[in-house]
């Protein structure tokens, strides 16, 4: 039954792999090549190891900088409205101007209008988000071991 069938499979995968010898070294020597490349390739760009940074007293934030700052953001999600209320109210003593935005084109029409004081917000879900600049984007600062 079983073994029969099992090793005629084998014979005729054998007698297969025989007859087509040009795509059976191919099935061996490509993946072999390919890890080649790979290793050959992180080897030439090493993971790059960043000393700690001891811990310092930055001093007190400057507020006078932010007068007339205004953050606009965008989905108006509970988290995100409860996010940006600790930003303006928690950590800022006159509290930032904050604005939500239904969506991602109306904050680039107010950054466009406001170019100078204004930076958006956009939340990709609770846990990250994009800062936008005037004529730029920023992602969150994530650590990212190697490439």
């Amino acid at each position: 039954g079983v073994w029969r069938q099992t090793r005629a499979l084998l014979f005729k995968n054998c007698l297969i792999k025989c007859r087509t010898k040009k795509s059976s070294v191919q099935e061996v020597l490509f993946p072999l090549f390919f890890l080649f490349w790979l290793i050959l390739m992180s080897m030439m760009h090493p993971h790059r190891k960043f000393d700690g940074v001891p811990n310092a007293e930055l001093g007190s934030l400057d507020t006078s900088v932010l007068v007339n700052f205004v953050i606009g953001y965008t989905p108006p999600t509970p988290v995100a409205r409860e996010i940006m209320k600790k930003v303006a109210f928690d950590n800022f003593e006159d509290g930032l101007i904050t604005e939500e935005y239904l969506s991602e084109e109306e904050l680039e029409e107010a950054s466009f209008l406001k170019p100078s004081n204004f930076v958006g917000v956009v939340f990709k879900d609770s846990m990250s988000y994009q800062l936008r600049f005037h004529d730029s984007m920023a992602m969150s600062s994530i650590y990212t071991e190697s490439r």
